[in-house]
């Protein structure tokens, strides 16, 4: 079983930055591409952004391009997303994912994933 712990959250003024972290167990997450996707209240979770399982592949959704970065640490089973001139619309859980088919670029959409953290808070306010 894979487990998925997201931290870094928290409350910040627009402008500014915060990275988040996902620790993963198992003997194999260098296999995996991984995804951060958000949710805000009242809307449906998104993609955010993907890493592929070498690193060496990211996408992002297009408003956040140029702001976030997404990486990874596979000898510390970690991929984190720095996130900087942060605006109120970013405000979201922001949840990380593990690609359900190993040695992938990563995918944008959620059902490609199947192990998915318990999610961290991001508000940003005006």
């Amino acid at each position: 079983q894979v487990q998925l712990v997201e931290s870094g959250g928290g409350l910040v003024q627009a402008g500014g930055s915060l990275r988040l972290s996902c620790a993963a167990s198992g003997r194999t997450f260098s296999n995996y591409a991984m995804g951060w996707f958000r949710q805000a209240p009242g809307r449906e979770r998104e993609f955010v952004a993907a890493i592929s399982y070498s690193g060496d592949y990211t996408s992002y959704t297009d408003s956040v391009k140029g702001r976030f970065t997404i990486s990874r640490d596979n000898a510390k089973n970690l991929v984190y997303l720095q996130m900087n001139s942060l605006k109120p619309e970013d405000t979201a859980v922001y949840y990380c994912a593990r690609s359900r088919l190993s040695n992938t670029i990563g995918s944008r959409t959620a059902a490609a994933y199947d192990y998915w953290g318990q999610g961290t808070q991001v508000t940003v306010s005006s």
